[in-house]
């Protein structure tokens, strides 16, 4: 899940947790505990605003750039040492193996 969507859900699990002690107040009454409580509620949601604001703003999501591969087949010389000026183990060093051996 993004980061941003993390600060979202939090931001609305905070709204219900107000809401929920708003209905709290409205049955016990706002006494000590009550404020106390809806005080730290407070606290969370400058906590959560300054959190926002430091976050960088939410770039769109680029994958790795993509590279179209041909589907013409190669060519065939690519495989062979006669056509580079290397020696013979050329193709052995590109780890495509050898003419004269297999795989076991």
């Amino acid at each position: 899940m993004p980061l941003h969507d993390d600060l979202t859900a939090a931001q609305r699990s905070l709204d219900e947790l107000v809401r929920s002690l708003g209905l709290l107040e409205e049955r016990l009454g706002s006494g000590l505990e009550v404020r106390r409580v809806r005080t730290d509620a407070g606290h969370l949601r400058e906590s959560l605003a300054l959190l926002r604001a430091a976050v960088p703003a939410a770039r769109p999501a680029s994958g790795p750039d993509l590279v179209t591969i041909s589907d013409t087949p190669y060519d065939t010389a690519l495989w062979s040492s006669a056509a580079s000026s290397a020696t013979d183990d050329y193709v052995d060093d590109e780890g495509i193996g050898a003419r004269d051996r297999h795989a076991p």
